[in-house]
């Protein structure tokens, strides 16, 4: 027997981190922040309810903060055993970890939330760090097997499947939506006893995804109507390299006619660079569209704006015009600039890409806000907030299910976790009742038995 233990990422989204212990060994998974309408949540700064140096290894389903987040300071609380992932994801977390260090000391300065880890204690954990490839078998100790299979959410994401004395535990990490604009669909695992799973989209359908780029191109040729600017806030990782793809087809297909468009983040733009440099993890027919010649991250009037006075001088810019900025939900960056200069604008379109989480600044202009606060200043809201939601990262409650249908035949019993509490026990009855399975919602810190 073996002991699962469920210490973030229950009940909440973010905050990704598993425990599996085997008696001798002890396999974390993932060890990402727990994020609300801050960035990094002063919750973030509470001991791990184990102690980190008891810990052998950690294994990394994907860059995202949610799920990485969290490792600095794993390790300055004394964690020392080896950390492994793709080699994508191990890239993109030391671009990742360093901006999220720049983001804790803003809100220090702002908030009063203590960084969570000083800088060095990033530079130990990338020391740590080791890369293995998509099927590789990676021997761990007391006869533990891991295999990190492609999930489709970003690049270099995967599913992490550990086996041992014939059994199977799948952590699936973020699920990715099919289709995704750049990478393939997921491995579905096979033949496993057990699965800890992503409830992100748990109870809703992406509606819109075949229409997305459609309707993308129709908000894009509103602002070139009414001499507009559409500001998208997007997630650096994964959401703005998918979104620069949509916009350079659009463009060079004669779609739309060339609009300025500025990627307003240093974060994205490196982000973006890692994409080309680790362009075999990409979908197959990315690869030929590259191959051919189409640098599908670059087209005209497409602008790399990296210093604070270039992001500075896109209000300089008369007439439509396109800006892709971080973050996401708006909890800081840039985005916050742009918002603070053009909500009160009612020919200017914030256009929603993403999950915004509870409490965020982003989830508050989805629900309908008029008056939001930004850097201390009162913004009355008169643009028009739209969302696209078929551009999601998440699997959505069919996908979800099918990922399941597909590969749970023997499946013991299925946890639901990363999702918030009515989509995670939404999912819990919907896989009961259409697939007969042993699917429960742990709660936080709660640790199970399993024959592992």
């Amino acid at each position: 027997m073996s002991t699962l233990g469920f210490y973030g990422g229950v009940g909440s989204v973010t905050g990704a981190n598993f425990m599996l212990d085997t008696g001798e060994t002890a396999i974390l998974v993932d060890c990402g922040l727990i994020q609300g309408d801050r960035f990094a949540m002063a919750a973030n700064a509470d001991p791990f309810p184990y102690n980190p140096a008891d810990a052998d290894i950690l294994l990394v389903t994907h860059a995202h903060a949610d799920h990485i987040g969290r490792i600095p300071k794993l390790v300055r609380d004394g964690f020392r055993g080896a950390i492994y992932s793709t080699e994508p994801t191990k890239a993109l977390a030391a671009v990742m970890l360093k901006d999220a260090y720049k983001v804790m000391l803003y809100e220090e300065e702002r908030f009063g939330i203590d960084r969570l880890y000083e800088e060095g204690d990033i530079d130990a954990a990338l020391a740590l760090w080791k890369t293995v490839s998509y099927h590789q078998n990676l021997e761990l100790p007391d006869g533990v097997t891991a295999v990190f299979k492609n999930v489709g959410h970003i690049l270099g994401s995967a599913s992490i499947t550990l086996s041992r004395g014939g059994k199977q535990l799948v952590f699936t990490g973020d699920i990715g939506n099919v289709p995704q604009p750049l990478l393939d669909a997921p491995d579905v695992p096979q033949g496993y006893d057990y699965m800890v799973m992503e409830s992100v989209y748990g109870d809703r359908s992406h509606e819109e995804v075949k229409e997305r780029t459609m309707l993308l191109k129709h908000h894009i040729e509103a602002a070139q109507r009414r001499g507009g600017t559409l500001i998208i806030p997007a997630f650096s990782l994964e959401r703005t390299q998918g979104m620069l793809l949509e916009i350079n087809d659009l463009v060079e297909s004669g779609a739309i006619a060339p609009i300025p468009t500025f990627l307003d983040s240093p974060l994205a733009i490196a982000v973006t660079e890692l994409y080309r440099t680790y362009s075999e993890y990409l979908s197959t027919h990315i690869q030929e569209q590259i191959k051919a010649g189409d640098d599908i991250f670059e087209f005209p009037k497409l602008e790399f704006t990296r210093t604070v006075k270039d992001s500075q001088d896109i209000a300089k810019v008369k007439g439509a015009k396109i800006i892709i900025a971080g973050s996401g939900m708006s909890h800081g960056g840039r985005i916050l600039m742009h918002e603070k200069r053009y909500l009160e604008d009612k020919n200017t379109t914030l256009l929603l890409v993403g999950y915004q989480s509870v409490g965020s600044l982003g989830r508050l202009l989805q629900d309908g806000a008029k008056k939001v606060r930004i850097d201390n200043a009162d913004v009355r809201v008169r643009a028009e907030i739209a969302r696209i939601r078929g551009y999601s990262g998440h699997a959505d409650r069919e996908q979800l299910t099918d990922f399941v249908a597909k590969g749970g035949d023997r499946a013991k019993q299925i946890f639901v976790t990363m999702g918030e509490e009515h989509s995670s026990l939404f999912l819990v009855q919907r896989l009961r009742d259409y697939l007969g399975v042993n699917a429960v919602a742990p709660s936080l810190n709660e640790e199970v038995e399993i024959e592992f």
